[in-house]
């Protein structure tokens, strides 16, 4: 696999500080867009609008914005994996769920981060650490959601499906996150690559408003569309490309350590805008689930390299 050159300390520091403070904040942008905007059509304003800007001020800087077909196709699925995969599922889950709660339950992240990166980057051993974090995240979620398993009303149970949705949300987040690592070439400019990403899932969140939602009925709220905008500049042009940027220089494992500190901006937010509650089991959910991210992310991950597998160069 093609590997980026170094970079520097402060650079990664920032890079981090951005995908941590602006993606915290990001559910709380999500869960006010879609009050009155269908999540599908938030998503392809969202990411159509941040894509295709992108993509003109990476061709009148002279960034490299033309792929082959084949690049072009590993962006469209990287960018659909994480941006309709991953983001449209969670704003259809905040129409019922908290967004601290979401954030939560998605903090599990990197627990598939570890998996599907043993699957797809080589022949790796997840050691016993590893394997007891993962048990040890799958509890944390129980606690988290143990209030709607009991739950007798429509409000719980919907609340308890769309937490378990999350799951699926953060498997393919993870699955295009280690798909963009995999198929990551020296000569694919990032910033280029990120906006087709970015537009390709904006066209794909627009497919599926046009065929599942009715965007003729859409009430354009200022603060809304003042919560798109938001989303457009610091949950994805800034921090998207920060985090797309520390998957080219920083391990996966690494990088994933978002999913443990986002939560934490997120649950503060919902309880001081949107005044969302903060009980037991969140705090003792969310303690758990911190636990057992810090003992994946810490654990070590044996690799055979004579024995991982060749990733295809840039076309």
């Amino acid at each position: 696999m093609s590997m980026a050159a170094p970079a520097s300390r402060w650079k990664i520091i920032v890079a981090f500080g951005l995908v941590y403070v602006f993606w915290g904040s990001t559910y709380l942008g999500i869960g006010i867009a879609v009050e009155h905007i269908p999540p599908g059509v938030m998503c392809a304003a969202r990411f159509l609008t941040a894509g295709t800007v992108m993509l003109a001020y990476c061709a009148l800087t002279g960034r490299r914005i033309r792929f082959s077909a084949r690049q072009l196709n590993h962006l469209a699925a990287v960018g659909i994996l994480l941006l309709m995969g991953g983001n449209l599922t969670l704003s259809y889950a905040e129409l019922i769920v908290p967004t601290g709660l979401a954030a939560l339950l998605i903090a599990v992240t990197p627990l598939w981060f570890l998996v599907l990166d043993s699957l797809l980057l080589g022949d790796h051993h997840i050691s016993r650490r590893g394997k007891v974090g993962l048990a040890i995240g799958i509890a944390g979620v129980v606690v988290l959601i143990w209030p709607d398993l009991r739950h007798d009303n429509v409000l719980g149970h919907r609340e308890l499906w769309w937490s378990l949705g999350l799951q699926l949300g953060s498997f393919s987040w993870a699955f295009g996150s280690v798909l963009s690592k995999k198929w990551q070439t020296a000569a694919t400019d990032p910033f280029g690559a990120i906006a087709w990403q970015m537009t390709f899932a904006g066209m794909a969140n627009l497919i599926f408003a046009l065929l599942v939602e009715k965007p003729s009925n859409v009430t354009w709220t200022y603060r809304g569309v003042g919560a798109i905008l938001y989303l457009v500049v610091c949950g994805s042009w800034i921090g998207y490309t920060a985090y797309i940027w520390l998957l080219q220089h920083v391990p996966t494992s690494k990088v994933s350590t978002y999913a443990y500190v986002n939560p934490v901006v997120a649950v503060f937010l919902g309880w001081l805008v949107l005044d969302e509650r903060i009980d037991r089991f969140i705090v003792m959910g969310s303690a758990i689930i911190v636990a057992s991210v810090v003992l994946v992310t810490s654990a070590k991950v044996s690799t055979r390299a004579a024995e991982v597998p060749a990733v295809e160069a840039g076309d």
